[in-house]
């Protein structure tokens, strides 16, 4: 597929029309990283699209090098296709709240500068402002690529899998995320995705996020740890953070009913000042 191509795009979707809610994975997985938000956000009535981004899981592989703008862009192009296509869209019914976990949350905060009339609010777990902030993260970044094409998919998630969680995960939830990231990477995405974050540093860029945003990190998280969601969250204006007890880097899966609670609790929030807001510009 071509950077922005919806046509090679596998997009999971759940809920019927209601105000959408795309999910943008991990480096290290695919639209299955979010079955455990998908129910909930249905039940509370949210159209949940997942995708499965360029070369990961069933979408087709990139033709050419993709940039974390392509990326951008392409969830963009997610947002505008769902929209129109939505039953009840309206004139305001125009954006979308976005949750982005890991390299996915790097995603959305370039999506949300790059197309701000897109993004009703963020939700950014346990990532980062990219492997670009220093030379030995972006050299470390890269060395991923030759170390997957040398082990196999499936070696490389036995190796790195059971990382992204805490030490006292259950063996069950472990062997879960290692086949989820062995069924969804593949060398030609995962070698674009990991170039997109090691040429990437949004600290610059933090303060152009309109969105409000709500920041979670798991407690235990081993991979980008608090310190950088920290950084993303002093960066933004319009943000909360929170640390998720008990949870390792992949805090959405390891603790989902505390995640499914903070997110659907900004997602609330979010919906009512805008409500309140509208109801005065007309009352105005």
């Amino acid at each position: 597929m071509t950077a922005h191509d919806l046509a090679g795009l596998h997009l999971a979707e759940t809920g019927d029309d209601g105000p959408l809610v795309l999910c943008l994975h991990g480096i290290g997985s695919s639209s299955a990283a979010f079955a455990p938000q998908t129910g909930a956000l249905a039940a509370a009535g949210h159209r949940v699209v997942a995708w499965d981004a360029p070369g990961y899981g069933k979408s087709a592989d990139p033709d050419g090098d993709l940039t974390l703008d392509d990326y951008a862009d392409t969830a963009a192009a997610v947002i505008r296709a769902r929209v129109s296509a939505s039953a009840t869209a309206t004139a305001r019914a125009t954006e979308a709240h976005v949750v982005g976990v890991s390299w996915g949350g790097v995603i959305a905060l370039r999506l949300a500068t790059r197309h701000p009339e897109l993004v009703a609010s963020l939700t950014v777990a346990d990532s980062t402002p990219g492997s670009g902030t220093s030379p030995e993260k972006a050299a470390a970044m890269r060395a991923r690529v030759p170390e997957l094409e040398r082990l196999g998919p499936r070696a490389f998630a036995e190796e790195r899998g059971p990382r992204l969680l805490s030490k006292d995960a259950p063996p069950e939830l472990v062997r879960r995320v290692v086949d989820t990231m062995a069924d969804s990477i593949r060398p030609p995405g995962y070698r674009q995705a990991a170039e997109s974050m090691a040429a990437t540093d949004l600290r610059s860029e933090l303060a152009e996020v309109t969105a409000p945003t709500l920041v979670l990190c798991g407690e235990k998280d081993r991979i980008t740890g608090p310190d950088a969601s920290q950084v993303l969250a002093g960066g933004l204006h319009r943000t909360a953070y929170v640390i998720v007890k008990d949870a390792g880097h992949l805090a959405n899966q390891e603790q989902p009913e505390h995640f499914n609670a903070w997110l659907l609790s900004h997602l609330h929030i979010v919906t009512d000042n805008r409500t309140r807001t509208r109801n005065r510009t007309r009352k105005g």
